[in-house]
């Protein structure tokens, strides 16, 4: 158990951290420049909690109930505080597709997310170096290494990280649909479902850069396998969302109704 509250206590922390940055990126930094302090201290944050998650739940062998609900909970947090931040690669290309946000932008994004990214695996090992609970030590004991996240074939895994990310993909396009105080709360659920059902498999990451921080540094298998499942896997998994609900889903739409009004027409 207290095991338990040291790992609450540092995901508190690297929360209160994230968001101070902020807030006095919010007061201090020109305009031009908050969108990449945002960006980069929300994903340091997602990175930070997501590391000390990963440790808990290898370790500590907590309760089923314990584990959703802390996956859950911090799911709320994350989306709660990062004030529009996507903390994904695949957001940022999705908003370059959309014409919403230029190359150059996507560019400077998505380096500021990695950034953050390895600047998480540094402040993880410097919190796990204080030894400030049992599995703080084992860890540091095996030098911070960890080992194959994937417990299922290269191709499964990528399955499943294309799944996840289609899903989650799919429930952000249509969460405009559900009243807006349960937005948050229907997104987290489904996140805490996927992670349920494909975390034996993937590690159920669906995130680029987050796989880069907490995935890739294990061993088990090469750098381009990494980056076939967690990076192949989730954009494809984006990318073929927006296919169907706005492409395909569309035409074959506007192509019923062409026929439903031809038929009525032969009718008349």
């Amino acid at each position: 158990m207290t095991d338990l509250w040291v790992s609450l206590s540092v995901l508190g922390a690297a929360v209160l951290l994230s968001e101070a940055t902020r807030r006095t990126a919010a007061r201090l930094s020109p305009a031009a420049y908050w969108l990449y302090l945002l960006e980069a201290a929300s994903t340091f944050q997602l990175c930070c909690c997501t590391h000390e998650l990963k440790l808990l739940g290898e370790t500590a062998r907590l309760e089923l109930p314990v584990s959703l609900a802390i996956t859950y909970t911090m799911t709320v947090i994350h989306l709660v505080t990062f004030a529009g931040a996507t903390c994904n690669p695949s957001g940022v290309l999705e908003s370059v597709c959309r014409g919403t946000s230029s190359v150059r932008a996507a560019v400077l994004l998505i380096a500021c997310q990695f950034a953050a990214a390895v600047a998480a695996q540094f402040f993880a090992a410097s919190v796990w170096s204080l030894s400030l609970s049992d599995i703080h030590t084992r860890h540091q004991r095996f030098g911070f290494r960890c080992f194959d996240p994937l417990g299922g074939t290269v191709l499964e895994a990528a399955a499943v990280e294309l799944a996840g990310a289609f899903t989650v993909q799919t429930a952000a396009m249509h969460v405009h649909k559900v009243d807006e105080k349960l937005r948050v709360h229907l997104i987290a659920a489904v996140i805490t479902a996927l992670v349920y059902t494909g975390a034996g498999v993937s590690g159920a990451v669906f995130n680029p850069v987050l796989a880069f921080s907490i995935q890739f540094p294990c061993s088990g298998h090469t750098y381009l396998e990494y980056c076939f499942v967690y990076w192949l896997g989730p954009v494809l998994g984006m990318a073929s969302c927006i296919l169907l609900f706005e492409k395909i889903v569309p035409f074959l739409s506007g192509k019923s109704s062409i026929r439903l009004d031809v038929q009525k027409q032969k009718t008349q």
